[in-house]
């Protein structure tokens, strides 16, 4: 026995010097118990950070790069900012209506499984109760624990089906909310699209000058929802920036690209 503690640790001395203590001391903080009870509240919770950062990304990188294409076409200001803008509102409501939908079917998805399981508990109870029975012995519980556990779940009706939808199905058994989806999908992009076209809007800049503010304003934001992507995933902060950077000024280069090419094709025609 003491050969074992001593050997145990021995492995927790190891991993301590293989993280850090500091690190270490962040994963002992974060598994406190009021910890973990907000992570699980959290989860439980609807978040539309996802789609409110897809919007962005898309609302950023769709906007400048119709801004670049126009200007490579040698396009006046004034027609900059009309094809920008039918880019974000067209655009922008496409992306918020096909959120809305994607959602809405997963939301029936859902509603359709409670119903059905629901069906099934009330028709074939002792069935149901079986394959709860067979999914939690698949993790290893078994006699008095594993009777215990069917029973407990078997006898709260939402919580049997909820377990039913999550470990039969493999669904969320939170039902997701298709408008307001949509609606954080459409804002995030419109607020991220508007940016490209803010030098345009400015008087007194103009061509050149006014993209080379468009590159340097849509960079930042670039970066801004690259470490607002790498908080919600919990990556490395800079190398999500880069990430969302790269991609961005890749569709930028070759929308300008296209755009000089064109006139030039055009103007030889």
């Amino acid at each position: 026995m003491a050969f074992l503690k001593l050997d145990q640790s021995a492995r927790a001395a190891g991993f301590a010097a293989r993280i850090g203590e500091a690190d270490l001391a962040r994963l002992e903080a974060d598994h406190r118990p009021h910890r973990i009870e907000a992570r699980l509240d959290r989860r439980g919770a609807q978040s539309h950070l996802r789609d409110g950062l897809l919007g962005a990304i898309d609302g950023a990188v769709t906007t400048f790069a119709v801004v670049a294409g126009a200007v490579g076409a040698e396009l006046p200001g004034a027609i900059v900012i009309v094809l920008g803008t039918a880019n974000l509102l067209a655009d922008g409501f496409s992306m918020g209506v096909s959120n809305y939908l994607g959602t809405k079917s997963e939301a029936e998805r859902i509603d359709r499984a409670r119903r059905d399981e629901s069906h099934h508990i009330r028709h074939v109870p002792d069935g149901e109760r079986e394959e709860i029975r067979r999914i939690f012995a698949r993790k290893g519980f078994s006699g008095a624990v594993l009777e215990s556990i069917v029973h407990t779940i078997t006898r709260n009706r939402k919580l049997w089906v909820d377990t039913m939808i999550t470990e039969e199905l493999g669904l969320h058994p939170i039902r997701p909310r298709p408008l307001r989806a949509g609606l954080a999908t459409f804002l995030s992009f419109i607020a991220a699209g508007l940016v490209p076209l803010i030098p345009f809007l400015v008087p007194g800049l103009s061509g050149g000058r006014a993209f080379a503010a468009s590159a340097a304003l849509t960079a930042i934001e670039f970066a801004a929802i690259g470490i607002g992507k790498g908080l919600v995933c919990d990556s490395r902060l800079v190398r999500s920036a880069l990430e969302t950077l790269l991609n961005g000024g890749s569709a930028a280069a070759l929308a300008y690209l296209a755009g000089f090419l064109l006139k030039r094709l055009i103007g030889a025609i």
